[in-house]
């Protein structure tokens, strides 16, 4: 996420980190790469005009601290600026009314603004405990209502039905009655989506958001949509009082610009991102954590996060005990451990997220989810016996493994190797309390030393 923008100003920033001091012309040199960057990152205009401006005035009457030196203040200031730019903090959804709390959910069509209702009624249910309905209000777009039935059934939240003979105020005033007689503390209302903005959508929205009141109107926008998406955005919050923006598809959008302009030009806060395609793949949207993934400082707090939520604990103590009591790590083990993998977005998410990662192209070119992927397949191919005693597998083992994996003898032995490689580090981490270091280690990410070349505070959150 955000790969073309994180490189140039990682490039842009290091050649001026390590300077002696800070000067106009490095400054200026320094800041017409981040404003090329930005742009080519399709950031609006005025937000990059005020971005630079305000990053210049700042650093001209820069007071280094002593615990920096002058390049890597730099860098702390531009993390500040961006930090700014999309909204300083956090903006969590305003729940405090009587159950229950009515979101609507606004939107262009094919913003993905149906997948985001889902998504979003299973992070209230998981993270914030609550009771949800569902209902959709778009009689317009042919099986609209059918996917988000179909969407509810899959997260667990309870689905209002309504036809596409009804029309949209009466179908959400029935809804609210009826998740009120359920007990639901939160509906969310999925409205109609046009394939460009009009007057007649504009209408019919505003007289529903005016009959109904929701306590939060949230703007869906597909973040590929570059600056187009801020200018959108800003088009809705003329009509409608917006109270946040859900920025979806940050999973494709190699740019990143929508993020840095949605804020900037609406004045609304950015509440959610999504970043992948499953039910599960929405994140609370914080600042201050993308400002550092932008400028490739990693973001450790949302890696902790993400394992607390999505590991499997049991498994993962049943693996340290295993560890600890010198057992042998076998392919049954590798299995379980790419499925972690798997469930945390993959290798390449968790590697987007760790500090330093993106200053590691060669090693991020090397490394690819479809590898791991691959090496499942091969081990779904062996039997019990293989899995747990890795050395019984001799050629014509092999043979039959890669025939039923769909792979060749090379991939197996390639796996295998892998595995022994694992095998030794995991041996030398069960000896001597190796195993318990390694949990305290973890634990103590949040409070770990940045980086040389990282601004103090930078790996810690």
């Amino acid at each position: 996420m955000f790969e073309s923008l994180s490189d140039r100003l990682s490039q842009s920033l290091k050649q001026i980190t390590g300077k002696a001091r800070l000067s106009e012309d490095n400054i200026a040199a320094a800041l017409r790469d981040v404003r090329m960057a930005l742009l080519e990152a399709d950031v609006a205009l005025p937000v990059v005009k005020d971005f630079i401006d305000q990053v210049k005035i700042k650093a001209i009457g820069l007071t280094v601290a002593a615990a920096l030196n002058p390049g890597e203040a730099f860098i702390k200031l531009v993390h500040a600026e961006l930090v700014q730019v999309m909204g300083e903090a956090n903006a969590a959804l305003n729940l405090s009314t009587t159950p229950p709390a009515v979101i609507l959910m606004a939107g262009l069509q094919g913003a993905g603004k149906t997948t985001t209702v889902a998504k979003l009624a299973r992070f209230l249910q998981e993270r914030e405990k609550k009771k949800v309905a569902v209902v959709s209000a778009d009689v317009y777009r042919p099986a609209a209502i059918a996917q988000l039935e179909t969407l509810a059934g899959e997260v667990g939240a309870q689905f209002i039905s309504s036809t596409n003979l009804e029309k949209p105020l009466d179908i959400v005033n029935r809804a609210i009655a009826e998740a009120k007689a359920q007990l639901a503390d939160v509906l969310l209302v999925d409205t109609a989506g046009r394939l460009a903005v009009d007057d007649a959508m504009m209408n019919e929205i505003r007289a529903l958001h005016a009959a109904v009141k929701p306590i939060e109107t949230l703007f869906v926008v597909d973040a590929m949509m570059g600056q187009d998406a801020a200018n959108t955005a800003k088009s809705f919050n003329d009509a409608l009082p917006l109270t946040g923006v859900v920025l979806a598809k940050t999973d494709g959008d190699a740019r990143g610009g929508a993020a840095l302009s949605v804020r900037a030009l609406t004045g609304k806060p950015i509440k959610f991102m999504g970043v992948g395609e499953k039910t599960d793949a929405l994140e609370a949207f914080y600042p201050d954590r993308l400002a550092s993934r932008i400028l490739g400082m990693g973001d450790v707090l949302t890696l902790i996060e993400e394992a607390e939520r999505k590991v499997d604990k049991d498994k993962a103590q049943r693996f340290a005990k295993k560890m600890q009591q010198g057992q042998k790590f076998d392919l049954e083990d590798f299995r379980d451990q790419l499925d972690q993998m798997a469930n945390m977005g993959g290798i390449s998410s968790m590697l987007d997220k760790m500090p330093g990662m993106s200053q590691l192209p060669a090693a991020q070119s090397q490394i690819n989810d479809n590898q791991f992927k691959l090496m499942g397949v091969i081990i779904d191919s062996m039997t019990p016996k293989e899995k747990r005693f890795p050395d019984v597998i001799n050629g014509s083992r092999k043979q039959r493994i890669a025939a039923g994996s769909g792979t060749q003898i090379a991939d197996v032995n390639r796996l295998l190797k892998q595995h022994k490689q694992m095998q030794k580090v995991m041996k030398k981490v069960s000896r001597k309390g190796g195993m318990q270091k390694m949990m305290r280690g973890m634990q103590g990410m949040q409070g770990m030393q940045a980086p040389r070349g990282m601004p103090p505070g930078m790996g810690r959150r």
